[in-house]
Formats: C-alpha cells, structure tokens, sequence
C-alpha cells in the first residue's frame, strides 16, 4: 500500500545504519498469492550480520515496521511493509512468535527469486537442499519480475 518503493528504500536505510555486511538482492515485483483481488507486491532480501539472537532480531524488524507506519487491513492482503525473517543461519526454531526457518519459504517463488539471487548454494536446514534447488522445485508458478519503475 502506498509508496511501495518509498518504504523499502526507508528498510533499507535504516538496515544498513543498523548491521553489519549488508547485501541486498534486486527489487521484484510479484503476483499476489492467497489473497488474488490486491495489487502486485514488491519484494526484496536482505542479507545481514548480526549480533542479535533470533528474537532480538525479530523485536527489531517489528519495531522498525512500527516506525515505518506498517499498516495491514486484511490478512495476507495489501500492506505498506512487511519484514520476515526467512533463514537464521542454520538455525531451526520453532518459538511462539518466530519459526525458524520461515515456514513458507520453500512454497513461496517471490522469496526464493530473490533470495536465490543472494545466496543460491546456502542450504535450506531441514532438507540440506540448496536455495537453487528448492526454487528449481518450488509448485508456486506466480509471476515474479524484475522490478522496472514506470
């Protein structure tokens, strides 16, 4: 919702004046999944150090969405900002407030396209499959492109 690319170049800023070694892969632009009747998404990985343990770093990414004026109308429906935590290195968690890995991840093509495009051979800890080919398999057959501003 919104100014889709003004939210995430604010992300962005104030991820890197918070961590460490910071890459970021392409801006995407991607269908809707679950809930169609919205407007397409942009998406973007982020990978980081940290010192922060899991939830620390969930608390983080919560307040910074806060900060942002995140708003969510419906559930899986349009939003101004949304920051998961897909992969703790190979962390596997399974807390009240986060799971580790994000359990959507291996079903999910607009998060595995980007993410692929950051780190294509680090494996996935519950099969020991590469990103690669967990995206070479995913089922989701929703288009996900190279964002091009108009």
């Amino acid at each position: 919702m919104g100014d889709r690319v003004g939210y995430l170049s604010q992300a962005r800023e104030a991820i890197r004046g918070s961590f460490t070694s910071v890459r970021f892969s392409k801006i995407y632009e991607t269908e809707p999944v679950d809930y169609l009747d919205q407007p397409w998404f942009l998406n973007q990985v982020a990978e980081i150090e940290t010192d922060l343990q899991p939830e620390s770093l969930l608390e983080w990414a919560q307040s910074l969405e806060r900060r942002l004026g995140r708003q969510r109308e419906i559930p899986k429906g349009p939003r101004t900002l949304d920051i998961d935590i897909l992969l703790y290195d190979q962390k596997i968690l399974a807390g009240e407030k986060l799971t580790l890995p994000h359990p959507e991840l291996l079903n999910r093509r607009h998060v595995l396209v980007p993410l692929a495009e950051l780190a294509p051979n680090k494996e996935y800890p519950l099969s020991y499959q590469t990103i690669r080919q967990a995206l070479d398999q995913v089922k989701d057959r929703s288009q996900v492109k190279p964002y091009a501003p108009t």
